[in-house]
């Protein structure tokens, strides 16, 4: 596999976009593009962890029985 290829630049709505070799593809369904310089560089992003993805799940609005919990009997040691 070459280190580069010369690929086309279009336009897809307001954005400019590239399409992405098959030799070059990344693993996933984000990533992270960042400039360094007149260098655009894309990465895979990192997996995310579990407590990101449950900071985006909508609240749960059941609501549950109530649980009879008395407190609980004296124990004699």
């Amino acid at each position: 596999m070459s280190p580069y290829r010369h690929i086309k630049l279009f336009k897809n709505g307001r954005n400019q976009a590239v399409r992405i070799p098959r030799e070059f593809e990344l693993p996933g369904e984000d990533a992270i593009i960042r400039r360094d310089g007149d260098k655009l560089i894309i990465e895979a992003a990192p997996p995310r962890s579990l407590l990101a993805i449950l900071a985006q799940l909508d609240p749960i609005e059941d609501s549950f029985a109530e649980v009879d919990d008395p407190p609980p009997a004296p124990v004699s040691l």
